[in-house]
């Protein structure tokens, strides 16, 4: 009798430790009823309304939606924009563009004499280039690596005194004349396969399928490296929700070839609104030889997950960087922030040393040796990674990361 009366008390036990953990998972433990009723249908949100809403307000609409989703799962991406319809952009070292289609870049960007002859950046746009704060920051983008592979005709000219220091086309008030002059010269070809412009409602983009978008892109980065590319000098770069696409589309190139892409940088790896049940998608270490990520919006668009070898939180984990007025501009900054690091001269602008919040960094709290985030990060580092940046640019601090109790110098690539 005394075991039957212990059976029944463990089952009652069990049964209410189940119950509690389904109400652990009900939108109404953390959200109220009327917070859930105020939560907006994706076709009644704009990207209009994300830009034009305060900073919190949008970054509070944002949490909604992907809270609720996960606790639903009635989220499953659908859209998969077809390859004719995403407009790619070979980017010539004197600024001019070749249009093409992701269909055909392939063939377009190897008939360019040189193309695949030294590093190769294809950047995939994650945000609607309609949105001013997005447009501005690949437009930095674009003029940095501009700058960074025709910078030895620059210097050369220079040099003969056939340049002015106003003929240097600045991306930003913090450079001096004589930063490029000294900068170490580098020659390469950029591609912007520009995914963010199919995005052409807030819908499409909650709804992208990144598996497959990544799969198809993936696809092409195959072609390329059987035309001659070799895959060692290819850096693939995501914005956004295309930092999940470009995650997978280093997962297809491997699984059809065997090797890895040699880096991809995730620029404000985003929340991802659907997604399938009992699946593993977005971003992550081991989906090129080094992935590293900065995190600009953690608590609005972007996500505060880790998911490279290396992350780093400008500022410490939060709604945004300083300076954001909006979700869209907040996700935009990673990609100021980059470009940044890639103006010759300008590669060693953020200093960061390993820490876990912001706090603890200012506390000199933290621990580890520094480096440096952007273009020039060290293969090698592993973990989290705290900075302060400057809310207008120049947006780097440039001078030392501030010093930390266990500071131990500062960290050097192992050869």
């Amino acid at each position: 009798m005394s075991l039957r009366l212990c059976l029944l008390a463990c089952l009652l036990v069990a049964a209410q430790a189940s119950k509690d953990a389904n109400m652990q998972l009900k939108p109404t433990r953390w959200l109220t009823t009327s917070d859930l009723e105020s939560v907006p249908s994706l076709n009644d949100i704009t990207w209009e309304r994300l830009e034009s809403q305060p900073l919190e307000q949008g970054a509070k609409l944002i949490e909604k939606i992907y809270h609720v989703g996960q606790i639903k799962h009635d989220l499953t991406p659908s859209f998969v924009p077809s390859p004719s319809n995403v407009n790619v952009w070979i980017v010539k070292s004197n600024g001019q563009k070749v249009e093409a289609k992701l269909n055909n870049y392939v063939e377009i960007a190897k008939s360019q004499p040189g193309f695949g002859e030294d590093e190769v950046t294809i950047v995939l746009t994650g945000l609607p280039q309609n949105s001013q704060p997005a447009k501005k920051a690949m437009r930095k983008l674009v003029q940095a690596y501009v700058q960074r592979y025709n910078l030895q005709q620059l210097q050369k000219n220079a040099q003969e005194q056939q340049i002015k220091t106003t003929d240097y086309d600045y991306t930003s008030s913090e450079e001096t004349a004589d930063q490029w002059k000294s900068a170490k010269t580098s020659s390469g070809d950029l591609i912007i396969i520009d995914l963010g412009s199919t995005l052409t409602n807030f819908k499409r983009y909650a709804m992208l399928d990144v598996a497959n978008t990544g799969a198809m892109i993936g696809q092409t980065l195959v072609e390329l490296t059987n035309k001659g590319v070799p895959q060692e000098i290819i850096h693939l770069i995501g914005q956004g929700i295309a930092a999940h696409v470009a995650g997978a589309a280093g997962n297809k190139f491997t699984s059809e070839t065997g090797h890895k892409l040699r880096r991809i940088t995730g620029l404000d790896p985003a929340k991802l609104l659907s997604k399938r049940p009992q699946t593993l998608v977005g971003l992550s270490r081991g989906d090129a030889d080094f992935v590293d990520a900065i995190h600009t919006s953690s608590f609005a668009m972007g996500s505060p997950i880790r998911c490279g070898d290396v992350d780093f939180y400008p500022n410490g984990p939060s709604v945004a960087v300083p300076g954001s007025e909006n979700v869209i501009e907040a996700v935009a900054r990673a990609t100021r922030y980059f470009a940044e690091s890639v103006r010759p001269g300008s590669e060693r602008n953020f200093p960061a040393v390993p820490a876990n919040s912001l706090k603890q960094y200012k506390e000199q709290d933290g621990f580890g040796k520094r480096a440096y985030m952007g273009l020039q990060t060290d293969f090698d580092l592993r973990g989290d990674y705290i900075l302060q940046v400057n809310a207008q640019s120049p947006f780097g601090q440039r001078s030392p990361a501030l010093k930390q109790a266990a500071y131990h110098g500062v960290h050097r690539a192992q050869n």
